[in-house]
């Protein structure tokens, strides 16, 4: 029996209520946004036919409270409810409400969530359907003295892993029996900030793993298809960073199996609607049929789904709207297929040379490269906060082969261009133009094994100097009299910010579209045929008059000009203090610990009058609801604590101060 969906109310946020909004419109389903006080002007509200405020910023008092979810249905007229991902998409007490209120849930029963939203019980589930799982201890236990005593029997290394929830958080790598204790405290608040459960189990790591990922689809008629695998090796701390499908490798056999396993993994929990089936492979050698294991399942959409949709021309969205309303899934298993090459790169407001510290910031401008699908959830103008994931947006490419697909990616990806925040778009690319990566080798480790190359942050140019100077100072060597004074030539001396680097330079003008740089290490850089545009400078450079160029966005702050300069391939800030404006002089930095991001403390092990050592713990912090331990920068006495526990710091606080070196 069908049961037609006329207005969907979307119980989440960003690039994924966008999403799902753009399905429902081209399937002429009103839809409604709901959002917290932070979101009150967010892309989503201003894309819904309607929107509805459900509390403050915290998720907990907003996107997680099902009672205002609830309520803004009733309000708006709503008849189904898609929870999205994350905050109560695998909720099981969530769905049996929305049910309860006589409201279609779009995705999986209850019974589903349930039999796999602890990763310990899913995994005995598997076990008896045939499935193969990572060897580990998935008990009820959790003492200390219980699960070190498991992970010496496992042998390490091991990974510490919550039972609930993913995203890598809650999870640990341990290599000695000496750091189970603290990576297990460690986890353990990460998984209750992050989940309310702060139980884990134990597994042992797979020395040189890959992380491959099955879609699949059941509707309420029995039926469920497979529509292939992904491949999401690419992770830092454990989170995916870019994922293709298919899988590099793959063979025939290998895929066989490994879909077969996923059908029969769905089946065994009677599923329904969109999930993903999470394996992890052996990647010391080429992919076996016996070497890949049962990790978890995603009971909802998954954030990399678009490359699926790409390979296989299907729009999930609206699988899991047509299956909500009880219709069958669309197609057979003998009509999905695989065409070309597919890569999705998550575009995240975090720091890469700052152990990828989240960011925040107004986005002074948004642009993307040309080629790419853009599923974003912010534009020019937007704030992001510290109360959310920081995803700008997510690129995604496909072509006939790999090789097409990911020098697609790369080519928009050095075409994008974001203000206002760091992001990891230099990173991204780099990662893109990796050369293991472009070659196919893929495996967890990948990023880890070459994290300095791809986080290095670029040496500063002359050439990006002078250009952002250019825009700062409204200054045009193309125009008639630039370079023309009664006496000598032209100039104006530029001083500037670049991160925690003062510059100083003279730029001299010399008249007919020329200007110089002087007054960095090297010699001076002339550039000549100098030519402004909206977006950006242009001029010729060296004997051989190359061209160099820069898009340029120029935007304001307390008391400084920013010029966000991208300049063969690397993104710059640099910042043009107003110098009528009223400053005031830092603290030594050698005396004080400030906070890198906007966050919540959770942790502080030091009093005033401790003694310290370089590299000794001090503060724990919180942010998109990651920890971050900050550590001793130097030996030195602790003069005074200016943080507890529980305090909400904006970036650059002082959270602590040392005591003044002689």
């Amino acid at each position: 029996m069908t049961r037609a969906i006329k207005t969907l109310l979307i119980a989440n946020r960003g690039e994924i209520a966008c999403r799902i909004i753009r399905t429902a419109r081209r399937m002429g389903i009103r839809t409604v946004a709901v959002y917290s006080d932070a979101d009150r002007d967010a892309l989503h509200v201003d894309m819904a036919d309607a929107a509805v405020g459900i509390g403050p910023a915290p998720a907990a008092e907003s996107y997680l409270c099902v009672e205002a979810i609830l309520r803004a249905a009733r309000q708006s007229g709503a008849d189904a409810i898609h929870p999205g991902y994350g905050f109560l998409s695998e909720n099981p007490e969530f769905v049996e409400a929305v049910e309860q209120a006589g409201l279609i849930f779009v995705g999986p029963p209850a019974s589903a969530i349930r039999a796999m939203g602890h990763k310990d019980a899913a995994k005995r589930l598997m076990e008896k359907a045939g499935v193969p799982v990572v060897p580990g201890y998935h008990g009820e236990a959790q003492d200390l003295v219980v699960l070190a005593g498991k992970a010496t029997d496992i042998g390490y290394p091991v990974l510490i892993k919550a039972r609930a929830g993913g995203g890598g958080k809650g999870m640990r790598k341990v290599e000695r029996p000496g750091d189970f204790k603290d990576a297990l405290g460690s986890a353990k608040r990460e998984a209750k900030a992050a989940f309310g459960d702060d139980r884990v189990l134990v597994e042992k790591f797979v020395p040189t793993p890959r992380h491959i990922e099955v879609q699949v689809f059941g509707d309420r008629h029995g039926n469920v298809v497979h529509l292939f695998e992904r491949d999401c090796s690419l992770q830092r701390r454990h989170q995916k960073v870019i994922e293709e499908a298919p899988a590099p490798g793959m063979t025939d056999e290998v895929r066989a199996a490994m879909t077969e396993a996923a059908v029969t993994a769905a089946k065994a929990i009677g599923y329904e609607g969109a999930g993903t089936i999470e394996f992890i492979a052996d990647g010391s050698g080429p992919l076996r049929p016996d070497g890949f294991w049962f990790m978890e399942m995603n009971t909802r959409l998954q954030v990399e789904h678009p490359v699926t949709e790409a390979i296989t021309g299907t729009d999930l969205v609206e699988w899991q709207l047509r299956v909500a309303a009880g219709e069958p899934i669309p197609v057979e298993q003998d009509a999905i297929a695989i065409t070309g090459h597919a890569f999705e790169a998550r575009l995240y407001a975090e720091d890469p040379a700052n152990d990828f510290l989240p960011q925040t910031g107004r986005l002074a401008h948004l642009g993307f490269g040309p080629g790419a699908r853009i599923d974003a959830g912010v534009r020019t103008g937007d704030q992001i906060t510290p109360f959310y994931d920081p995803m700008i947006a997510k690129l995604v490419t496909h072509a006939a082969t790999r090789e097409a697909a990911l020098g697609g990616l790369a080519t928009a990806l050095a075409e994008t261009h974001v203000a206002g925040t760091v992001t990891n778009r230099d990173f991204l690319l780099a990662l893109a133009r990796q050369p293991e990566f472009a070659g196919g080798i893929v495996d967890t480790g990948l990023i880890d094994r070459n994290t300095a190359a791809l986080t290095a942050r670029p040496d500063l140019s002359e050439a990006a100097i002078a250009f952002a100077a250019i825009e700062a100072l409204g200054v045009d060597p193309a125009a008639r009299f630039a370079g023309w004074r009664l006496f000598g030539e032209g100039s104006v001396t530029v001083r500037a910010r670049y991160r925690d680097m003062e510059i100083t330079r003279r730029l001299v003008l010399g008249g007919h579209g020329s200007c110089r740089l002087e007054g960095g290490e090297g010699d001076p850089l002339d550039l000549a045929d100098v030519a402004r545009s909206e977006g950006g400078v242009a001029a010729r450079s060296g004997p051989l008059k190359a061209r160099v160029a820069a898009d340029l966005v120029r935007y304001e702050t307390a008391g400084a000009t920013i010029v966000a300069a991208m300049i063969d391939g690397h993104s710059f800030e640099i910042a043009f203090p107003d110098p009528l404006a009223a400053g005031s002089h830092a603290a030594d930095a050698s005396d004080i610990l400030t906070a890198p991001m906007t966050g919540i403390v959770r942790g502080v092990t030091v009093c005033a009058g401790d003694q310290v050592r370089e590299g000794e713990k001090l503060v724990v912090m919180e942010a998109m609801k990651m920890e971050t331990t900050l550590v001793a920068h130097r030996d030195g006495l602790i003069a005074e604590v200016l943080c507890a526990v529980g305090d909400a710091v904006d970036g650059g606080a002082v959270l602590l101060r040392y005591q003044a070196e002689d």
